[in-house]
């Protein structure tokens, strides 16, 4: 059997998994391993994540908060890649979480929970696209910080800057949607040649001085921050954000040829490789630190270009290592941006958002995309920055809200299967065995924790420039789900449509028995 043989009859699997999983083929499935890798790798954008929080790790106690905070953060958030791609393999859709909790729920509770689920997801996509794409434009403001230091942007500025990488987003994932995985392999090369040029540049230029491996691993100081030095560590964790979207690579699903196997690799195997690219950015980076109190008085609040600046000993020096971040932050938010509408798109296929019959709708002129949804994720992000004019804090409270939201979602059909006993996931074709248990419990608690953690303030005493509004906002946008849920959702939300067959028995579903009755048919 040829190559192409091979892939057609995989997707053919995959589509009649799909159809027992309640859905039509609507999405044509043109990624493979390398290409949702590296767009799981693109969302996560290692060194853009690392280098647009650093003041908050400054803050929080330093290089050992950056360093072994970010090898904490890699170790714990494997237990949850691990979980979700376990659940993925035996329900590949592109409807996600919440339909991993409608099929894993008991009957009396499945509807809600996935309505529940759902909303998390999207106001989770939602926002942390938001905070991908606002903070691209805050590393563009740091960028002529670069070579205007007196320029201080007022929040319209920044604003018309955000609307501008918005924008680039929109068209691309709107225009380009064929070449997306062409887009995320470019974006794997430039990030990898981007952190080895990083790497070279720092340690040969030093221009700032150099620091002693004592200080580079072991240096903390949570005097900045206010907290008591334990707390002070795990308020200086921001990199957690950086793995917060790991799960939406599964609202991919049904473009990926062979899910079942090809998203659990991805999932998994993400992890390792950016808390290897992570370590190698970042030893660099401490081992030639500039003077914290200097970088944390910077005025816009962003570091980077200082950093950078001091560290290279020249503008022009400076400007291109920054140049390198940003342009990891636009690749980020075109594949963050293309996972949000499809998590948009698949959440109004089940009628669970308003006006669903225009935002379920796909684009065949186009190349396949859901243009509707992805319009209205842009416009939600749009709308949500306007906050940023009447107040900062207020504003800076989504990129905790989107770490909230996603990981909840993610934290529910894991605990839903946990108390379950794992009933579900004997049949899994990626089966953690023995020490599923285990794993999906460290995944839980980690969410958990996580959790809390984002919803403190960085700096205590709180002003009102410090508060962090994330639980405010996060129970806010609870409350508005729950009063749609009453007004509409309960009388026209289902859940899912599952056929009948797939609510018995679920060894007709497994890919492996898919595989081999759809291979018969072809030969």
């Amino acid at each position: 059997m040829s190559l192409k043989d091979s892939v057609d009859v995989s997707d053919a699997v995959a589509r009649v998994g799909l159809e027992k999983l309640g859905y039509k083929q609507e999405m044509t499935r043109s990624r493979g391993l390398v290409h949702i890798l590296f767009m799981t790798l693109a969302i996560m954008a290692v060194p853009y994540a690392l280098a647009a929080p650093i003041a908050t790790s400054l803050i929080g106690g330093g290089p050992a908060v950056i360093i072994w905070g970010w090898i904490l953060v890699s170790v714990l958030t494997q237990s949850l890649a691990l979980s979700l791609a376990e659940i993925c393999s035996k329900y590949p859709t592109s409807a996600g979480a919440y339909y991993w909790c409608y099929r894993l729920a008991s009957p009396r509770t499945r509807v809600l929970a996935s309505w529940i689920n759902g909303w998390l997801t999207v106001v989770g996509v939602w926002t942390i696209a938001l905070s991908v794409t606002f903070g691209t434009a805050e590393l563009v403001v740091a960028g002529a910080g670069i070579y205007l230091p007196e320029w201080i942007a007022t929040t319209w500025q920044t604003y018309l800057i955000f609307l501008g990488v918005t924008a680039v987003a929109c068209l691309f994932c709107l225009f380009f949607n064929k070449h997306l995985p062409a887009i995320d392999i470019i974006c794997a090369c430039w990030t990898g040649l981007g952190i080895i040029v990083i790497l070279i540049c720092l340690s040969v230029k030093a221009a700032a001085g150099r620091h002693s491996i004592s200080f580079a691993l072991g240096h903390f100081d949570p005097s900045h921050s206010g907290w008591t030095p334990g707390w002070s560590f795990f308020i200086g964790l921001l990199p957690a954000y950086t793995y917060s979207a790991i799960g939406m690579i599964a609202n991919m699903a049904e473009e990926v040829h062979n899910p079942s196997e090809i998203l659990p690799k991805a999932i998994t195997w993400s992890i390792p490789i950016g808390a290897l690219s992570g370590v190698i950015f970042l030893l660099p980076i401490l081992f030639t630190l500039p003077d914290i109190e200097t970088l944390l008085n910077v005025s816009s609040g962003q570091p980077i270009g200082v950093m950078f600046t001091l560290v290279m000993g020249s503008q022009a020096g400076g400007f291109g290592l920054w140049f390198i971040i940003f342009g990891i932050g636009m690749f980020c938010a075109i594949s963050i941006s293309c996972a949000a509408s499809r998590a948009t798109w698949a959440f109004a296929r089940d009628k669970a958002i308003p006006f669903h019959q225009t935002f379920s709708k796909i684009s065949p002129r186009l190349g396949d995309v859901p243009v509707n949804a992805l319009l209205l994720s842009t416009v939600i992000q749009i709308l949500l920055g306007l906050i940023y004019l009447g107040s900062t804090a207020a504003f800076n409270a989504f990129v905790g809200v989107g770490v909230m939201c996603l990981g909840a979602s993610y934290a529910m059909p894991v605990a839903i299967s946990l108390m379950d006993g794992r009933q579900d996931m004997h049949d899994a074709p990626f089966n953690l065995g023995r020490f599923g248990t285990a794993i999906n419990a460290v995944a839980v608690f980690w969410i958990l924790f996580a959790m809390v953690l984002f919803s403190m303030p960085a700096v205590i005493p709180v002003t009102s420039v410090s508060i962090n509004y994330a639980s405010v906002v996060f129970v806010g946008f609870g409350v508005i789900s729950a009063v749609w849920y009453l007004i509409n959702g309960r009388f026209h939300y289902t859940g899912p449509s599952i056929p009948e067959e797939s609510t018995g028995s679920n060894r007709s579903t497994s890919p492996g028995h898919l595989k081999m009755q759809v291979g018969e048919d072809v030969l």
